[in-house]
């Protein structure tokens, strides 16, 4: 846009072109101010709507992935529960667990044949090509006065990217968003869940399968305070925190079965898909959370009854898809998942063919 001049015919280039370039390489992979405050103010509403959960000199589990920003993520929660919370002091022990929080990895399938597998994601390819962003392509170029053959798919990405980061961190109309009207959004937007969806969702089943030993952990901490509770022990471990990424929510809410659409997610079906299901920006937003409450229930009429549970995903109920209610018994959850629980075996799912499998079917 510099290079280009003719500022005075071209206002949209004009104005980026003078664009102060905030963003520095000392970001990269932090948590930004926001991020902090929505950890800190997320703490604040679950000490609220649990607050015998988030009592005094209730022990506090803190499991993060290795990447700094989980780490700020989970020091800035425990900073939301404030001074009256005593959980050990201060300084809350963070247990850094990979294996769960960055489960995918340690899955050699899915790195081979997805994350490092260019063909896998020729959907988001040819979607890049298609005539949707091609017209996105032209109506930037036209606004910007640039010819279209100097711009591509990646390039106008990175323009809509920066005006959410600047909407997202800065609270500010980024110059950069002039350049798109909501119905160039939508398409950008697909652009993105065309990715996750292939590379984090329903597009192949090592994404999901891959979560399996996350979906276990949780269910092992639940059996553990049923036991417990029916012993009449004190609950060891009554709050589990773990921190983790988009990329770790994501596949595990696939493997659950949720916002899973009756057609997949192709570059040929855009407008076919405009009432879809799986809108990763609404599934795992910033500060994302899914939440695993269990129930005692004293008055039960059964014993089956006794121990409920609820799901929450960024703080709203989610119903069950076994029920379509917002509780169920946890005999009856764990026995929808019977099959993901007793036979989904992480090593096993990820270990790769023997014969070196390059072919996509192979998922």
């Amino acid at each position: 846009l510099r290079r280009a001049g003719g500022a005075a015919a071209c206002p949209a280039a004009a104005a980026l072109a003078d664009w102060p370039m905030w963003y520095e390489e000392s970001l990269d992979g932090r948590l930004a101010p926001q991020g902090r405050r929505d950890m800190e103010q997320l703490a604040r509403r679950m000490a609220a709507r649990f607050p015998a959960l988030f009592a005094a000199r209730r022990r506090l589990a803190l499991a993060s992935s290795s990447k700094h920003r989980c780490l700020q993520s989970g020091a800035a929660f425990r900073r939301g529960l404030g001074p009256t919370l005593d959980f050990g002091g201060d300084e809350v022990e963070v247990e850094v667990n990979d294996s769960l929080m960055r489960f995918f990895d340690h899955c050699a399938k899915f790195v081979a044949l997805v994350e490092e597998n260019d063909a896998a994601m020729c959907q988001v390819n040819a979607f890049k090509e298609g005539p949707e962003m091609k017209k996105v392509l032209e109506k930037v170029a036209s606004a910007l006065c640039l010819p279209v053959e100097e711009l591509n798919a990646d390039l106008v990405q990175v323009a809509f990217l920066t005006c959410s980061y600047e909407l997202a961190i800065k609270n500010v109309t980024s110059p950069w968003c002039s350049l798109f009207s909501e119905e160039d959004a939508k398409v950008l937007e697909y652009l993105n869940d065309l990715k996750q969806y292939w590379k984090r969702g329903y597009g192949y089943d090592i994404n999901s399968r891959s979560s399996c030993v996350l979906f276990q952990d949780i269910f092992q901490h639940l059996d553990k305070a049923v036991e417990e509770s029916k012993s009449y022990k004190p609950i060891s471990s009554p709050l589990i925190v773990q921190v983790g990424h988009a990329e770790t929510l994501q596949p595990l809410l696939a493997l659950m079965g949720y916002f899973k659409d009756d057609e997949p997610l192709l570059a040929s079906n855009f407008a076919r898909q405009a009432q879809r299901k799986f809108r990763s920006g609404r599934i795992v937003p910033y500060a994302a959370n899914l939440l695993f409450v269990l129930y005692h229930c004293e008055h039960a009429n059964a014993s089956q009854e006794e121990y409920q549970l609820q799901l929450l995903l960024n703080e709203k109920p989610l119903s069950f898809l076994h029920s379509n209610d917002t509780t169920s018994t946890y005999a009856d959850l764990k026995d929808y998942y019977k099959d993901i629980l007793q036979n989904c075996h992480f090593k096993e799912e990820c270990e790769l063919p023997a014969v070196n499998v390059t072919a996509v079917d192979e998922l």
